[in-house]
Order: structure tokens, then C-alpha cells, then sequence
């Protein structure tokens, strides 16, 4: 027999999984086609539902090498089963990236491997598909992986220069698509059939077919009626919904995913291929005009201007600059989150390229498909985590003693019968008759009739919702991530005012950059020169920031034009001037101008010689330029403002800097500090080329301060303010910059006044270095590189500081992107402790806000998500309750999407959610006591072989319970969010003795009707020859009535009479006082349709027991009795229940 294997497939990874072989076994398939047979299919569908059932039941083990099937297992808390088929193929090769020999061919570029001869015999491939991905088996290290792309050769940046740069032959690149398949992002939108048999196929729904069925056969049609017609709205429904979604998704894909290519081949051949033929190692050339990015791919020439909104969501064209083919960089394995800066994303678009002396713009493909940024976000959107939520687990459990409930009628029902001597077929039938009256068919129709409620209310305030299972979801959340820009914030920054220093002082700020003693001083030529903007098609376009700075100067700036390029003049420069109406000698007598030689003011045409681009690392940036008929250059630097003050000559810093800039980023503002440096006359064009930014950025004199506000929109503060006080938790996740995060943060309340926030930085491991993580203030950064400022942080108790005051030691951590990764790896352990009081997340990727959410879960918060852009898609869809305020790709991916662009939606949201939470918990309480009265009363009426009418049924079914539960589903909700929220757990102490207790109640009072009415003189035991109940109110003291036809089910006697009453008036009371109102809710009083349906059912039955009426005694199949005996004691038992309850409620 052989070993039970087990291996482990994408170790350390988020969905890294557990993998069995087996073999299909023959004896094992004929034993489970004689079980389904006999049991009628069901033994199919069970393993169907429980796939490693399925492998088990029809499978023996085996070792992976020779699978024909697998058997996958997560590794997470979830521990979900899959079932994947083995497939083998013929390749020349067993890896993408062999070297190749081929008879008609010489050595192929970009070999990576020992060929072995002059030609190679196909081997055979196995693999497996798994969730869009596929797996290759791998001999040497015994296992199946996974090939992404280029980088799994740990090719260096120079390698990728001088080995890759030619392409691919025709041949090579057909071996490698053996591999990587075809470059194509493919969402399948299943058929309709397809998805009708996985919704049908549902436990409920193959539960609801097998009642119908029964009913049927018991000649119960109405009811079954009603089951079916409701079954067929909500699969229809259903259906709609996810056919939808998939059809949305496959658009959104497929508009940009096939386009035409030029691809390179050998050193001079260009050939026009299909993005879908691309793989990795293939040269593609960019089109001047850009385009859409159908792989991921790294540049080798050229420069391109790209908009990378479907990844960051932030709509700032980024420039993408060539690889490095020398140097230290140059020597380091390419690596795609580190060289960023030189790749170009799939579904990005690249606007426009720039390229000197005929050279084309290239690069080589990375990654392809699914592997791609792109590929995984969508690939994350079809295949999400399950959501774990406590109430769908207690259902089930709940159920699952119904259940046995069911079964302990079940036996009770055969026992009796058989002592009985009742025929075969009424066993059947009454036995299996007990259990769909236990586990109640209309649980589901009736759990979903108050989310669909709330779905239409959540639809008249302009939220849409794709996903309704997740209202009740938002009722429990507790924890609530905001991206900013678009959603806290308008989008982008607004100049708030300038404040320029002169002679180590400070000069009063100024509103207007582009007033006329300003626009022609070297403050403002240097907003107008450091950035790094660009001109597509006639518009600026670049950093908000940049823009927002350069705009507020009112200078023109102009570029050279694609032919002067094109003839290699990379001397011509970017110029910038000021506006034409500005003459130069009105600011003579400026304090800021008067310094500068007559020259300057001569002409103030600059040309911006060399850009020092924006370093986060750095904080800062910086430019050369040269002003029109001047010899030497200048420096303009601009950065955080003590960043740039360190760079800066000391006595040139106004000794006030530290007090003004505190004032400013206390009030929220974004500050930057600019400065300037007239370079040696000596310095050529060639020679500021080379140099490096270090020994440009030194001995600078101070300029001022600029300083911007990020516009918070008007509902923002509010919001995050009532989901303070309603005790629910803000986060802060953006791909934008730190420090505008959080002076967004302070500025709408997520960060109070008094409340400091601390920057969790980390670097990761270098030079023998370990990995490490620094901790400091923001509210004084000046101080945070001296050497002695050290905070001590314990980060279950709090921070420690002896120089500040208790109401001062509460603290919110400040995490970035790259810190956050290096966290997340390197010390695993303080990860769910940071994430406790961190408030604020910056520059994170979209894949780390999925892993973000996915921390915060583990840690019992259920989470939900609100953002505008592609970037957010992967959290919106991964969190309990994803909220777009987009109707674009990120609408796609969430649950819910609001037409109002602004964060007011959650809080109605989250109140339509608790609504909806405890409408579930009132309705499932309902069915459930609905379930076990009616058990009751049948167990009672089966004792003396007796059973509910069909018409009595149909009577509570539908007249009752159906209209009831429908109705008290209506309750909007409570127009207030509190401290408190809903419970999550059915199964806790409190509801249950409720539950059972009325349980109980209704027990007592049922044994006691039925008691108490066998005691009374008039009484008489039922027989076919005797009939006895017959009798009309008009005659009860004149005999019996024999009239009426013989009632051969035994289904009118006085028992079952009592019963039908008292069982009735249980219903109406159990539903009133399950009926919960305020404080999640509006009161039941206000719900019209429920009191006047309970009210008007209460009427109805009370009437028709004390004056009754031959035709529907006739219907309902009831005694006329003694009325005195319904007066007195009917009543009694409502009553009685009712004042138990609400005493206890």
C-alpha cells in the first residue's frame, strides 16, 4: 500500500495549501454507484457537498508523482476542501526558462539551463489548475509549483540588459506559452444552466424538494405551491444577481486585455503579434501615442509617462524611467516590488513615451495572465476568502438541533405507529411528515425577506447592494477602514498660502503666490521650476501637489516639441516663464529681489536643465536650472521642511521655523520648505549631468514655507464622529503620502487634538544587518534625530514618556507600505499588536489593504471597507462589508456601491445592517418556536393517532406564519447609531433562555389544554362508527350531529380542536414578543403591516372559536365545543404567556 503523501504548495504565501494524491479505485466507484442508487441520489450529493468525501470515497492514496487526482486543503482558519484533476502534456523541455536545441534552430537567447544533446525527447508535464493558477510538477524538489514569471530565474537588472533585450524566437516563445499559457486575463461567465445547478443544488433547496415531494404525496398541494413559487423567485433572483457580477467583471477585464503588439525578434526584426501570443522574456515595443499595458513588463530603453489609477487610485501620471544596465543596482536580482519605478503594470496606461535619435521604447515582458498585478486583483475578486460570520454559524448549529429534534420525533412516530398497528405508508409518510415540520421549508425565505427589506431601503437612499447576505454583516461591524483621497478628502491639495524668509526672518504669509511683488522672486521661480510636470496633449499633468504649486504661480511652461527630440537635442530643456503681462522692473524695489543682479531681471525664462526626482526616502527634490542669458545655473530644492532646513545654511533658517511650522501642521496643514543655491560658473551642461544629487543639495539658503490643505468634504468629521460615539473604530488606508495622511487624520477627527501619533518605521534586512524597526514623534520631528530621543513603547500597556502628562498618553501608530511588509515578515509577532493602535496606513499597495483587512479579521474585528478606485478592490471585496463610492472597477468588487460621493453612506449602512441583524434573529426566532409548537401539537396528536388537517395546516402556514413573518420584517430602522451593538451569536445564554423558555411555556400550556379538555363531562373518544365532534353550536345540548360525512384521518375530535386554538394564539403571542424594536429598530407599533395582521388574525380566530361558523368549521375540519371551556382557558394560556414574556423581556 502506498505512503499517505502529503506536501505543501505555496509555503509562507497567503493561500498556501495542504496536497494528497489518489488514484481513481474501481471497487470504491461501484460501491458508490449501488449507495446512490439506493438512496436515491443522495449519497452523490453529500459528496458533492464535501469534496474530500468525494476523493476518499472513490479514490485511493497515492504519490503525487503519479496523481491522477488532488485533494487541496487551505492552511488557514477556514481549512477549506478542493478537488483538482491531474493533466499531462508533451514538452521539449521541463522548465519555462530551458535552454531549447531544435533541429531548425541554433542556440535560443535567454537559455537558462544545461542542454543535454543535440536534441531532446518530449517529456511528459503534469499539472493541475487551481483558482485561475497553474501548477507544474517539479522532480527535483519533489512537489507541484508554481512559475510566475521572469523573476523566478533571479535574473539580475544587467542580465536582463544584455541576455533579454533581443526577444524571443518564434520557437521559444511557443515553448514558454506550454507554461504560462496564453497572456490573457480570461473571466469565464459560467451558463445559466451551470450556475441554476449550483444554486439548486443548495442543502435548503434539496431539503424544500424533498418537503415538496412529501406533500405531494400526502395530497398537501397548496402549501407545496406556495414553497415552490417562493424557491423559484429567490433562485431566480439569485441568478440574476451573480450572472450580473460575472458579466460586469468579464467587461471590466476584457476591455483592455487582447490589443495588437509589436514585438521584437532577434536584433532588428519587429513583428505585429496578439498581446495573447506574449510570455515572459518576449521584447515589446511602446507606441509614441501609449497604450494599455497587457502584461506586466520592465523598460530597457526609453522613457514613459504612465497612469497607474487602476492599481494606486491615485490619477497622478507617474514617470517610468529604463532599467539600470550598470552599476551597483544593475548587479541586483530584478525584483518587482523593489524596481517599480522601471516596470510598467498590466492595465496601466501609459499616456506617452519619450525616446531620443529614432531609439524605440522597449521592454521586456515580466509576468503574463494571471500572474500579473492585475491578474491577482481580479483572481482575488473571483476566488475570495470565505467570510466568516458567527450568526451563519449558529444558524446551523441551531438547525442542526432542530434536527434532533426531528429524529426524536422521528422514532417516536415509528415506535408508536407500529404498537399500533398503523400500515406501512402512513409510517412513511408521518414519520418523514415530523421532520419537515421540525426544520421548517420557509426558514430561508423568511430569514431573507428583511434583508431584501433593507436592501430596498438602503436603495432609496442611493446605496446598491450585489451581495445581500452582507447587510447582516454590517451590523456587526466594528472596525471601519477609509481610503483617503476621493473618500475623506476631495481629491488633491489646495494651496492655503506662501510664507517667504529673507535675512532670517519670516515675512508675513501670503495668499496670492501670483501677486505681482512675488511672481518674479526666486520663491516663487522656484515653485514654478521644481516639479515634475509634463504636457500631454497640450494639458499640464503631474503630483497634484506639484500642479496645485505651479498653477498657484500663474507661469506658462513649455517643452520641447516631439521633432526636437526626435533630432537627439536633449539640451533642449523643459522652459518655464512667467505670465506675459508681468514686467520684471515693478519688483525692483522688493525685498525678496533685491539681491538679484540686473540680468536676472533682464529675462525670467528659466530652463530646467536636470530634475533630482522626489525620493521618499529622501523627503525631498530638487532641480537644475538656467535662466535665459544668465552664465552660471541654480539649485532649487523644495521637501519636508526640516529636511530641507538641515540642507540649508544655518543663518539663512529664521530662528521662529520650529514654532511656525508646529503652528502650521497642528492646524492640519501640509508644509513645504523651499531653497535655493546659485551654482560655480565653471559648471557646464555635461558636467551637471553626471553629477550626484549630494553634492547639488548642500550649503542651500532658505527660501520660506508653502503651505497646502488636502479639502476634507463637509460630511467627513461628522461621520467619523457618530462612529466614534457609536463605539466603532476608524482607520486611515491610503496609497498616498505619510505626512498627508495624517494631517488628514487630525484634521477630521480620526486622530484628536490632545492624542499624538507615533511613525512605525522598518527597515528590512542589508549588508548583515538585521531587520529593524524605529519609532518616533510626529509632533516634533526636528528632535527626532537627535540621538537621546527615545520613547519607550509597550505595545499591549501603551507608550511610556515621563515628560508628558496622562491626558497626553494616548497614541495612534503611523505605519507605511514598505514598513508594514517588513513587519509583516520579519517580526510576524507584533504584527496584531501594531494593527491594535495604528490609525493611520500609508502608502500601501492594494494587495497589502487585502492583507490589512485580513489582519484586522483575525483579530475578532469585523471590518468594513470604504473606497473610490481600483486600487481598493481586493479589500473591498475581502472585507465583511466593502463600500465603493465608485461606480466604476471598484463597484465590481464590492457589496455595496453608493451614488453618493461621500462617507455618510456608512453610517446608513451599518443602521440598515443592525436592522436587518435583528430582524434575522427576531424572524429565526419566530420560525424556530413556529417549528416546535406545531411539532408539539402533532407529537400530542399522534399519541391518540390523530394528526393536524390539511386545511389546518395551510391555515397556520400561510394565513399565519408566512403573512406574520413577511410583515414584522418591516421594521425600518432606529434613526440612531448606539454605543452598543447587536448581538452576533444565537447561541448565548440570554437568547436561549428566552428560546427555551418559551419553549417550555408553550409545552405546558399545550399539555394542559390537552389534558383538561379530556376531563370535561361533554368529552367523548373519537371512533369511525361514533364521530364523535360533529356537533353544530345550535345543537349542543340537543345530542349529536351525524350529518356529516365519517372522518376516517381522525382529524375532528376535541383534541385536535384545542390544539388548532391554542396552538394559533401561541403563534400571534411568540411573534409579538419576539418583534424587538429600539434601540436597533423603529417599534413594532410603527410596523402597521404586522399590528394590523396580528391584530386582525387574532380577531379572526377569536371569532371563529367563540361564534363559529359552520363553513369554516367545516374547511378548517373543527369541532364545534363547549364555548365556556375556550373562555375560560384560551384565552388564559395567551394571556399568561404573553405577561410571562414581557415581564421577562
Amino acid at each position: 500500500m502506498k505512503t499517505r503523501e502529503m506536501k505543501i504548495i505555496n509555503q509562507g504565501l497567503e493561500d498556501e495549501m495542504e496536497v494528497w494524491g489518489y488514484q481513481p479505485c474501481l471497487w470504491k466507484r461501484i460501491l458508490v454507484g449501488v449507495g446512490a442508487v439506493f438512496s436515491g441520489g443522495l449519497l452523490l450529493l453529500l459528496l458533492y457537498w464535501l469534496p474530500e468525501w468525494g476523493v476518499k470515497g472513490t479514490c485511493t492514496h497515492a504519490s503525487l508523482r503519479d496523481a491522477h487526482t488532488l485533494l487541496l486543503r487551505t492552511t488557514d482558519e477556514f481549512k477549506q476542501w478542493f478537488r483538482a484533476k491531474v493533466h499531462v502534456i508533451s514538452a521539449p523541455g521541463n522548465k519555462p526558462f530551458d535552454r531549447l536545441e531544435l533541429r531548425s534552430t541554433a542556440q535560443l537567447p535567454n537559455g537558462d539551463g544545461e542542454h543535454h544533446g543535440k536534441f531532446r525527447r518530449p517529456v511528459q508535464l503534469h499539472y493541475f489548475t487551481h483558482h485561475s493558477t497553474k501548477y507544474y510538477w517539479n522532480d527535483v524538489i519533489q512537489n507541484f509549483e508554481l512559475y510566475k514569471g521572469l523573476e523566478d530565474v533571479k535574473v539580475s537588472c544587467a542580465s536582463i540588459h544584455s541576455d533579454h533585450s533581443p526577444g524571443l524566437s518564434k520557437a521559444l516563445q511557443d515553448y514558454r506559452r506550454l507554461f504560462f499559457g496564453e497572456n490573457e486575463i480570461a473571466v469565464r461567465v459560467p451558463s445559466l444552466f451551470k450556475l441554476l445547478m449550483k444554486e439548486v443544488l443548495n442543502p435548503f433547496y434539496i431539503f424544500q424538494l424533498f418537503s415538496v415531494i412529501l406533500w405531494s404525496a400526502e395530497d398537501y398541494y397548496y402549501y407545496a405551491t406556495a414553497i415552490v413559487f417562493m424557491s423559484v423567485i429567490s433562485i431566480a433572483t439569485s441568478l440574476y444577481t451573480i450572472k450580473k457580477q460575472y458579466v460586469m467583471l468579464h467587461d471590466m477585464v476584457a476591455a483592455h486585455s487582447v490589443v495588437r503588439v509589436s514585438v521584437c525578434r532577434g536584433s532588428n526584426d519587429i513583428e505585429q503579434a496578439m498581446s495573447t501570443d506574449l510570455v515572459p522574456g518576449d521584447v515589446i515595443v511602446i507606441p509614441a501615442n501609449g497604450m494599455i499595458m497587457p502584461c506586466d513588463a520592465v523598460l530597457i530603453h526609453g522613457t514613459c509617462i504612465v497612469n497607474e489609477s487602476m492599481l494606486t487610485g491615485e490619477s497622478v501620471p507617474v514617470t517610468k524611467t529604463s532599467l539600470p544596465s550598470s552599476g551597483e543596482e544593475a548587479a541586483r536580482s530584478f525584483n518587482m516590488e523593489e524596481h517599480k519605478r522601471y516596470t510598467l503594470f498590466c492595465g496601466t496606461h501609459v499616456i506617452q513615451t519619450r525616446f531620443y535619435a529614432g531609439e524605440l521604447v522597449e521592454a521586456v515582458v515580466v509576468r503574463t495572465g494571471f500572474s500579473t498585478e492585475k491578474g491577482q486583483l481580479v483572481r482575488s475578486i473571483l476566488h475570495p476568502k470565505p467570510t466568516d460570520f458567527k450568526l451563519y454559524r449558529d444558524a446551523y448549529l441551531f438547525l442542526l438541533c432542530l434536527v434532533g429534534v426531528a429524529g426524536v420525533g422521528f422514532i417516536y412516530t415509528i415506535v408508536l405507529s407500529i404498537m399500533n398497528k398503523v400500515p406501512a405508508k402512513t409510517i412513511i409518510i408521518e414519520s418523514l411528515d415530523i421532520i419537515t415540520i421540525t426544520v421548517p421549508p420557509a426558514l430561508p425565505a423568511a430569514m431573507t425577506a428583511g434583508i431584501v427589506y433593507a436592501q430596498r431601503r438602503l436603495k432609496r437612499v442611493g446605496i446598491f447592494c450585489i451581495s445581500p447576505q452582507r447587510i447582516n454583516m454590517c451590523g456587526q461591524l466594528n472596525l471601519v477602514c477609509f481610503d483617503k483621497t476621493g473618500t475623506l478628502t476631495e481629491d488633491g491639495l489646495d494651496l492655503w498660502g506662501v510664507q517667504s524668509a529673507e535675512g532670517g526672518r519670516f515675512s508675513p504669509p501670503e495668499a496670492d503666490a501670483a501677486k505681482e511683488s512675488l511672481v518674479n522672486s526666486v520663491f516663487v521661480a522656484c515653485m514654478a521650476t521644481c516639479h515634475s510636470l509634463t504636457k500631454i496633449e497640450g494639458e499640464l499633468s503631474g503630483d497634484p501637489l506639484d500642479l496645485k504649486m505651479f498653477s498657484a504661480t500663474g507661469w506658462i511652461l513649455e517643452e520641447p516639441t516631439e521633432e526636437e527630440t526626435t533630432l537627439h537635442n536633449p539640451i533642449m530643456p523643459t522652459v518655464v516663464r512667467p505670465p506675459k503681462h508681468s514686467v520684471p522692473e515693478a519688483n525692483q524695489n522688493n525685498p525678496l529681489t533685491h539681491n538679484m543682479e540686473l540680468s536676472e531681471l533682464s529675462s525670467c525664462e528659466i530652463g530646467i536643465v536636470r530634475q533630482f526626482p522626489f525620493s521618499s526616502t529622501l523627503q525631498r527634490m530638487s532641480v537644475v536650472v538656467r535662466r535665459l542669458g544668465e552664465k552660471h545655473m541654480n539649485a532649487y530644492l523644495k521637501g519636508a521642511p526640516e529636511v530641507v532646513a538641515s540642507l540649508c545654511k544655518q543663518h539663512t533658517v529664521p530662528q521662529s521655523f520650529t514654532e511656525t511650522l508646529e503652528t502650521y501642521t497642528r492646524q492640519g496643514f501640509r508644509v513645504i520648505a523651499l531653497a535655493h543655491r546659485q551654482l560655480e560658473s565653471k559648471l557646464s551642461w555635461h558636467k551637471v549631468q553626471s553629477l550626484s544629487r549630494d553634492l547639488i543639495e548642500i550649503n542651500m539658503e532658505f527660501l520660506g514655507l508653502v503651505i497646502m490643505q488636502n479639502k476634507i468634504k463637509e460630511e467627513t468629521a461628522g461621520v467619523l464622529l457618530e462612529l466614534r460615539q457609536a463605539n466603532i473604530r476608524t482607520l486611515m488606508v491610503t496609497g498616498d503620502n505619510m505626512l498627508t495622511a495624517i494631517s488628514v487624520a487630525r484634521d477630521c477627527g480620526m486622530v484628536r487634538a490632545h492624542e499624538r501619533v507615533i511613525i512605525a518605521d522598518a527597515a528590512p534586512p542589508k549588508d548583515f544587518h538585521p531587520a529593524s524597526i524605529t519609532w518616533h514623534y510626529t509632533d516634533n520631528p526636528a528632535q527626532t534625530n537627535k540621538d537621546n530621543q527615545t520613547v519607550e513603547i509597550n505595545l499591549e500597556d501603551g507608550v511610556y514618556d515621563k515628560r508628558v502628562t496622562q491626558q497626553e498618553q494616548s497614541y495612534h501608530f503611523a505605519v507605511t507600505g514598505r514598513a508594514f511588509a517588513v513587519i509583516t515578515e520579519h517580526f510576524p509577532q507584533l504584527v496584531q499588536k501594531l494593527v491594535l493602535r495604528a490609525t493611520v496606513f500609508a502608502r500601501m499597495a492594494p494587495d497589502q489593504k487585502t492583507q490589512l483587512v485580513e489582519v484586522l479579521q483575525s483579530i475578532d474585528y469585523t471590518v468594513g471597507m470604504c473606497g473610490d478606485g481600483a486600487n481598493d478592490c481586493g479589500a473591498l471585496k475581502r472585507a465583511h462589508s466593502g463600500i465603493s463610492l465608485s461606480e466604476l472597477e471598484a463597484s465590481v468588487a464590492s457589496p455595496f456601491t453608493s451614488t453618493t460621493s461621500n462617507i455618510s453612506c456608512v453610517p446608513n449602512l451599518i443602521r440598515e445592517g443592525r436592522a436587518a441583524l435583528i430582524t434575522s434573529f427576531c424572524v429565526f426566532k419566530f420560525m424556530a418556536l413556529y417549528s416546535i409548537i406545531q411539532y408539539l401539537s402533532v407529537t400530542l396528536l399522534y399519541s391518540i393517532l390523530s394528526n393536524l388537517g390539511d386545511f389546518q395546516f395551510l391555515f397556520i402556514d400561510i394565513a399565519i406564519i408566512l403573512i406574520i413573518a413577511f410583515t414584522m420584517s418591516l421594521n425600518p430602522a432606529w434613526k440612531e447609531l448606539v454605543w452598543h451593538r447587536p448581538p452576533s451569536s444565537l447561541i448565548s445564554g440570554r437568547l436561549l433562555c428566552s428560546v427555551l423558555t418559551q419553549i417550555l411555556t408553550c409545552l405546558v400550556f399545550q399539555v394542559l389544554a390537552f389534558l383538561l379538555v379530556r376531563q370535561q363531562s361533554w368529552y367523548e373518544t373519537w371512533t369511525p362508527q361514533s364521530d364523535a365532534c360533529n356537533v353544530s353550536s345550535s345543537s349542543l345540548s340537543h345530542g349529536r350531529n351525524v350529518t356529516s360525512p365519517h372522518d376516517h384521518k381522525n382529524i375532528k375530535n376535541y383534541e385536535n380542536t384545542t390544539l388548532f386554538y391554542v396552538s394559533s394564539f401561541q403563534y400571534l403571542a411568540v411573534a409579538i414578543i419576539f418583534s424587538k424594536g429600539k434601540p436597533f429598530r423603529q417599534p413594532s407599533y410603527k410596523n402597521w403591516p404586522f399590528m394590523l395582521s396580528c391584530i386582525s388574525l387574532y380577531t379572526f380566530v377569536l371569532l371563529i372559536m367563540l361564534y363559529p361558523v359552520p363553513a369554516i368549521d367545516s374547511f378548517l375540519e373543527v369541532s364545534s365545543v363547549l364555548l365556556m371551556f375556550f373562555c375560560v382557558h384560551v384565552p388564559v394560556v395567551d394571556f399568561e404567556q404573553l405577561e410571562t414574556f414581557w415581564m421577562k423581556e
